[in-house]
């Protein structure tokens, strides 16, 4: 019974991270319903490695889609795409025991809160163009009627409405929508009863090694900023418990099964971290409930196909709420660590994470990240000494 009063809860996050799962394949030429299944499979082998300490969800990753369109779209070989991606995860599974050698405290001591702060900010900002120019722009009527419906549930609501936001925002946007007339049927009535995903053995390619394993690289840096965000949201250190070399080594495993699954590579999502900032209910049992539920979504096709008419618009408007959230926690981080932003090094440091990670369209957070740092610790600052 507990469960099933859970089950809208993790509805929720199927919502927030369908979308973005989905659109990989898509893009790449992969198949969408392999790619729900792995998400599904590498959330829950995640979750099982990390102990159910980190209410995190794992879907399709943005990073790789130029090396997976090449090689399965163009080239014509999801094999040697396969192959790259179990290099990648080779690639995390590497760095996961080289921290542990070396002790991520560490690491977590080169990373200051001036950068950490506006870090977490852009991870919601760089996705803002998508929600409201690729999304709400679509219909705006329809945007701000499901922006507004969750807006109102999680504030004026119930206490059991207060944390089904997104989903009351859902369902007042797609009625909204409906009565309006802006409801595509056809991939309902397309779609088939059942979808298995397709299974993809490994074809050696050393291309595509050298094209996707170094941008492993990259995704561990938004992995890390994500660990930073759900920190600020839970309020506990998941990068000390259960550590950050089981969430790299979660992460690798999660993708080297999602490859063999037919999907892409597997990272943290922001979209569920922002449902989390949201309705305040951090158990991991939810995120492996709208695991469970990913995986049923790839195997029926005509259920996945019912999510897929939930028109662009109301999605935007869900998303400026969510991403919002995230970028409101940078400064929120940035607010509770007493960053001194009169320090004209750390205004400079700030500014240049901004512009970057939010001008940058691809992988510009982990860009950000590495500027930053390297502002902060070899650029000198004599602003602040005194000239007697």
């Amino acid at each position: 019974m507990h469960r099933l009063r859970n089950l809208p809860l993790s509805v929720q996050h199927v919502f927030a991270m369908f979308g973005s799962t989905v659109l990989v394949p898509y893009l790449t030429g992969l198949d969408p319903g392999s790619a729900l299944v792995a998400s599904g499979a590498g959330t829950l082998l995640f979750h099982a490695i990390t102990g159910g300490k980190v209410p995190a969800y794992l879907g399709s990753s943005f990073a790789f889609i130029a090396p997976l369109a090449y090689f399965v779209s163009k080239q014509h070989n999801p094999g040697a795409a396969t192959t790259g991606l179990l290099a990648v995860a080779g690639v995390y599974l590497m760095i996961a025991l080289l921290v542990r050698a070396l002790g991520f405290a560490r690491l977590r001591r080169v990373i200051p809160p001036v950068v950490v702060g506006p870090v977490v900010s852009i991870i919601g900002l760089s996705l803002a163009g998508t929600a409201v120019t690729q999304m709400a722009a679509v219909r705006w009527d329809v945007a701000a009627v499901s922006l507004a419906a969750a807006i109102m549930a999680n504030l004026a609501g119930s206490p059991g409405i207060r944390v089904l936001p997104l989903l009351v925002g859902i369902v007042v946007g797609y009625l909204y929508a409906w009565l309006r007339g802006g409801i595509d049927w056809r991939p309902l009535q397309q779609a088939p009863l059942w979808a298995w995903p397709h299974v993809q053995l490994p074809h050696g390619s050393l291309a595509a090694v050298l094209m996707m394993a170094p941008i492993a690289f990259v995704t561990m840096i938004e992995d890390l900023g994500h660990m930073f965000v759900l920190n600020e949201i839970i309020a506990r250190d998941v990068t000390r418990d259960p550590g950050f070399p089981r969430i790299l080594l979660g992460n690798s495993i999660a993708t080297a099964v999602a490859s063999l699954l037919g999907g892409p590579a597997q990272t943290t999502y922001a979209e569920n971290l922002g449902v989390l900032a949201l309705t305040r209910r951090f158990s991991s049992h939810l995120l492996q409930g709208a695991a469970v539920i990913a995986i049923l979504l790839g195997l029926l096709g005509k259920v996945g196909a019912l999510i897929h008419t939930i028109p662009v618009p109301v999605m935007g408007g869900i998303s400026i709420l969510l991403f919002g959230m995230i970028a409101a926690m940078g400064i929120r981080h940035v607010i509770e660590e007493r960053v001194d932003l009169t320090n004209r090094k750390n205004l400079i440091v700030v500014a240049v994470i901004f512009i970057v990670g939010v001008g940058l369209p691809n992988n510009g957070i982990a860009w950000a990240t590495l500027a930053g740092l390297l502002v902060y610790w070899l650029v000198p600052d004599r602003s602040q000494k005194r000239v007697s």
